[in-house]
Parts: C-alpha cells; sequence; structure tokens
C-alpha cells in the first residue's frame, strides 16, 4: 500500500511540475495574431464563395492585411461601399509592428 501512495504522490509531482512548465510556456511562446483580420474578415460578406481567388474571407482578409493582396475590389461579392470601408481602416489603422497596409480599391 505504501508503494502505491508513493508512486500515486510522485506522479502527482511530476503532472503539477509539467503543468507549471506549460503554464509558463503559453505564455512566453504565444504567438500574436493581427486583430485587423478578424475586423476586416467582419467586413466582409464571409460567403466563401471563391471568387475573390482565396479559399476563403478570412483567407482574403488575411492576404489583404499582410499586403499580398493589394486590391480590396478582388472581393466581387462585396459592395463598393465596403470596399471604401476596408481601405479607409486599413489606411489608418497600424498594425502590432507598426506598419500601416496600404491597399487600393
Amino acid at each position: 500500500m505504501k508503494d502505491i501512495l508513493i508512486s500515486i504522490a510522485i506522479m502527482l509531482v511530476i503532472g503539477a511540475l509539467l503543468g507549471l512548465l506549460l503554464a509558463i510556456a503559453s505564455k512566453y511562446l504565444a504567438v500574436k495574431e493581427d486583430e485587423r483580420i478578424e475586423t476586416v474578415t467582419a467586413m466582409l460578406p464571409g460567403v466563401n464563395c471563391g471568387g475573390c481567388g482565396q479559399p476563403s474571407c478570412v483567407a482574403f482578409a488575411t492576404g489583404l492585411v499582410n499586403g499580398e493582396i493589394k486590391k480590396v475590389s478582388g472581393c466581387k461579392v462585396s459592395k463598393p461601399e465596403a470596399w471604401t470601408k476596408i481601405k479607409e481602416y486599413l489606411d489608418s489603422t497600424p498594425g502590432p509592428d507598426g506598419q500601416i497596409t496600404k491597399v487600393d480599391i
């Protein structure tokens, strides 16, 4: 019986140490995502039609924010008012690195 209790105690200590290590790692190794991607995705229609050449509206928004896609009008489903709103948002809101993404309509 004593051996079982010692084994359980050792497993609890190991589990606590590994849990603490994971908590520390999650704090220092966290990947910060650009919040502009979520905002631009919300401004898009969300139909995931692929008309822009991307597999989803999230992929299109990510391309816009990262500067890989230069024209907001690539989203054929959105209206010109939405294009203007997205352009104004990206032209005025800096990312986590302080850079502003310039896009065309």
